[in-house]
């Protein structure tokens, strides 16, 4: 069976060829995010992941409406936080990317503090089902009375709205109010790099959670890769990539993210401390990338057979959807492309 492999485009300040180590070239703008994109869709790619942040990069729906008229395959998953924008202009907004891309647009459910504000956990993931809803709704055409905490409206749907309905949530989290959230309101269930084991039991657990719901659930998987002709050639690559971090300038990086304290990033820790002296939690999962990085912070190193093998393991498990990533974006990808893309069966996850 397939899978979608999608590809990262670093909006966010997070490309390297040392990581940690800032280089004006690499930085997040328009000229380099679109050399990326489109190097991506050439490269075969499925999907393309456009983050969302707020001290580092650019806006992902503003970079969304700038690139999809340059792209003629490639689906654009696009990073938005629930409560950034009033729900029914959200849709506006959406509709008019879905529509931009001829129904190729995925969207990414992000549920964090806002700039300059803080939420407990409870409520801002409240609030974050409130939008689903509403959204949900509204881009499937349908009128909305919603009265909650957060979100209090009485609205026909716009006349702008995509074709073929609502487009797939993907959404991520490992707290209780997380899974609660996805179980009920999300199309696929992102995760963080984790143990196989990790990875078994996370999906077992919110397969039961949507079943209670009587949903359905697919699975993603949010992870970098290093790719090499060789093994050994793979983790030096891997050494290499962290030669020059500053253990200071790395805590920096990660306490930047709206979301450090997350439950999520708590497992990221965790697998760095359970590593081995190299830095891998097991074979082919190495957490050094989490060093300078919140969020994602493990790749799969090795070989191109490695790799393939370690992807179709998870897929085994029940991945359907691969977000991939490396350092620096452009070139890695490239590699990935070349090497390993061609040996998986892949497609879009929701074909429209």
């Amino acid at each position: 069976m397939g899978c979608e492999v999608s590809w990262f485009a670093a909006l966010c300040d997070d490309d390297y060829e040392f990581l940690g180590v800032p280089d004006p070239i690499l930085q997040s703008s328009w000229e380099h995010c679109r050399t990326i994109a489109l190097a991506a869709e050439a490269g075969g790619y499925d999907n393309l992941l456009l983050p969302s942040g707020y001290a580092m990069g650019i806006d992902a729906a503003g970079f969304a409406a700038g690139i999809a008229p340059l792209l003629r395959r490639m689906r654009l998953l696009v990073a938005v936080r629930m409560g950034e924008m009033w729900a029914p202009q959200l849709a506006r907004q959406l509709a008019t990317l879905d529509q931009m891309l001829g129904g190729r647009l995925t969207v990414n459910i992000i549920s964090s503090d806002l700039p300059g504000q803080k939420l407990e956990s409870g409520p801002r993931y409240r609030r974050t089902l409130e939008i689903m809803s509403v959204l949900r709704d509204l881009l499937d055409g349908k009128p909305v009375d919603f009265h909650g905490d957060f979100v209090d409206v009485t609205l026909d749907p716009p006349r702008l709205r995509p074709k073929s309905g609502c487009p797939p949530f993907y959404f991520g989290g490992l707290s209780e109010p997380a899974r609660e959230v996805a179980a009920q309101a999300a199309d696929v269930f992102l995760m963080w790099p984790d143990t196989m084991g990790g990875v078994s039991a996370v999906i077992e657990d919110m397969r039961a959670r949507a079943t209670r719901y009587g949903r359905e659930l697919r699975f993603g998987y949010r992870a970098h890769v290093i790719v090499r002709s060789t093994e050994s050639e793979a983790r030096a690559a891997a050494r290499r990539l962290l030669s020059r971090l500053d253990t200071a300038a790395g805590e920096q990086i990660r306490r930047r993210s709206l979301d450090t304290t997350s439950a999520g990033n708590a497992r990221q820790r965790e697998l760095r401390e359970e590593a081995n002296s190299e830095g891998y939690a097991e074979p082919q999962l190495w957490t050094g990338i989490g060093r300078a990085r919140s969020g994602a912070g493990a790749a799969i190193v090795g070989d191109p057979d490695q790799v393939l093998a370690k992807l179709r393991a998870y897929r085994a498990l029940g991945m359907e959807a691969f977000i991939l990533s490396g350092y620096p974006h452009q070139a890695e990808g490239d590699l990935f492309a070349r090497h390993v893309l061609p040996k998986l069966e892949h497609g879009p996850l929701f074909p429209r």
